[in-house]
């Protein structure tokens, strides 16, 4: 009897063995081909900067309350309180060694599109790259380029402050193997090309899902309720419903929604407040065309009441 038990117990291992290495196996870093980043040529730094601006990179990595140029200055440390506990941004400035200065356009590229690190490692998805994931290889040049133009910050950001299991980064394999696509957020059947480019901005640098959409348990987004609004994920209050079904938004017009990206101001003479100050900030430095295209969008995607 007790040989019977050793041998099951000795199989379960070595089931409980295989299965982890399968799980290792099949939810591993997966970066891109080598050959996405290569040819690109020599940066275009007026689109960088466009892209900069609409991927809103000086909301979470300038420091807090900074204003004119010293929202340039990349030195990271913006805590993002979650469920999973409270992440810090990075430092994301040209310096070489508390920031990004001496990375690769692949390691850039693969952090921004794929959401491995320098080092081979997952990254956790408080950096939103299951949106900029959808971003051309034109853009992360054109980006990588103008950010290395920025002043260079040799301040090292706080370590994240997660409990277990989130301090394992093994664990992000599953959520990107459940969770991960770089497929259009929406299918818009017959869309303009003005449509088609604030689908790219939206759903792509902009990252607006990120805060628009609600999310389940773990932190995936909740399947057919695309920009509906949810709890706000740092804990505080709600983001609003940005869909042409929604109470607060349903009846702008496109007129409306690019006036208040580049004024602030709602139809009603109301001003933007909360954590959407930093993005309308960053909305108004972008030209009138994305704006447009950015509304466009907007009243293009299904509605959800």
């Amino acid at each position: 009897m007790a040989s019977t038990w050793v041998k099951g117990l000795g199989a379960l291992a070595v089931l409980g063995v295989a299965g982890f290495g399968t799980y290792l196996f099949v939810t591993a870093p997966d970066p891109q081909d080598p050959s996405v980043w290569a040819d690109l040529g020599e940066p275009d730094l007026g689109n960088g900067r466009e892209i900069f601006f609409a991927g809103g990179c000086t909301s979470c990595h300038a420091p807090a309350g900074a204003t004119g140029d010293a929202r340039l200055v990349l030195s990271g440390g913006a805590p993002l309180k979650s469920d999973f506990g409270t992440f810090h941004a990075p430092n994301i400035s040209s310096h070489p060694e508390a920031g990004i200065g001496a990375w690769t356009l692949a390691e850039f590229g693969d952090a921004m599109t794929r959401g491995v690190g320098r080092s081979g490692e997952h990254l956790y998805p408080s950096f939103p790259y299951g949106s900029y994931a959808r971003m051309t290889p034109k853009d992360i040049n054109d980006l990588y380029g103008f950010m290395k133009t920025l002043p260079a910050s040799d301040v090292v950001a706080p370590p994240h402050e997660l409990g277990f299991p989130f301090n394992q980064r093994i664990v992000l394999g599953g959520w990107k193997l459940l969770y991960f696509t770089d497929a259009p957020r929406v299918e818009l059947a017959d869309a303009s090309d003005m449509v088609k480019r604030g689908q790219y901005l939206v759903e792509g640098p902009g990252h607006c899902g990120e805060c628009h959409t609600p999310r389940n348990a773990l932190g995936g987004f909740e399947t057919g309720h695309w920009l509906a609004g949810g709890p706000n994920p740092e804990g505080e209050g709600t983001i609003p419903n940005i869909t042409p079904g929604s109470k607060s938004m349903g009846s702008w017009s496109e007129g409306d929604i690019v006036t208040y990206l580049e004024s602030g101001f709602t139809p009603d003479y109301d001003s933007v407040g909360g954590s959407m100050v930093e993005v309308q900030k960053n909305m108004a430095e972008l030209t009138s065309a994305d704006r447009e295209a950015i509304a466009a969008y907007l009243k293009a995607v299904p509605s959800v009441e």
